[in-house]
């Protein structure tokens, strides 16, 4: 699918799930400009003889994880097997 809006439904489900709909490419530089500016806060802010504050990120949506296809090694497959199972059919 191509030329879809990447706030659509497609695209969200298509990046992990519902939590990613309405997050574009604008939503996640807002989000991105938001902790650079508390960064830079906290870095030159004038805290006295204290600690800087911890600062929370911007709460963003959570990837799904895929443990198990990126911990498993995959095996080369080769040519006479790829021709071996497309024949089956």
């Amino acid at each position: 699918m191509q030329r879809l809006p990447d706030t659509s439904m497609t695209v969200a489900l298509a990046s992990g799930g519902r939590e990613f709909l309405g997050w574009g490419v604008d939503r996640h530089m807002a989000a991105d400009l938001f902790d650079a500016l508390n960064a830079n806060t906290r870095a030159t802010g004038n805290w006295g003889k204290g600690k800087a504050p911890k600062i929370p990120q911007y709460p963003r949506p959570k990837a799904k994880s895929t443990t198990t296809a990126s911990t498993t090694p995959k095996k080369p497959v080769s040519v006479a097997e790829i021709y071996a199972r497309l024949s089956r059919r």
